[in-house]
């Protein structure tokens, strides 16, 4: 770091918002959920299967995730999609499930060829 460069010094504003999208992200279903929807979009019914959790529960999950601007939808047909909001929250969250696998693993899953087992 150069003498003259400062770190970023946010203002309150910035800093209660960004602890209130980690809080979002704290919940393990949330987290689970948005995982989910890194790629592709999907139905409630499909998540919930997914999960092994009840559909109204993980409505619950999404609408909190809604209100944060985490997940945005999409209808098709009578069915409600929904997939991550934007390339920031998808990024988020690949980041952070990175960073936990390089404390798990000496070589974590993200880095090993697809199919290899640790």
């Amino acid at each position: 770091m150069h003498a003259d460069t400062q770190p970023p010094v946010w203002s309150d504003d910035v800093v209660t918002l960004a602890v209130e999208v980690l809080r979002m992200l704290a919940d393990p279903t949330r987290l689970q959920i948005a995982g989910l929807l890194l790629d592709e979009e999907r139905a409630v019914s499909e998540l919930a299967t997914a999960l092994g959790k009840p559909g109204p529960a993980v409505s619950q999950h999404l609408a909190k995730m809604r209100m944060a601007r985490m997940v945005e939808t999409r209808k098709r047909g009578t069915s409600v999609l929904y997939r991550v909001e934007n390339g920031h929250v998808r990024q988020l969250v690949i980041d952070t499930i990175g960073h936990v696998e390089h404390l798990l693993d000496d070589v974590p899953a993200h880095h090993r060829p697809k199919g290899t087992a640790s």
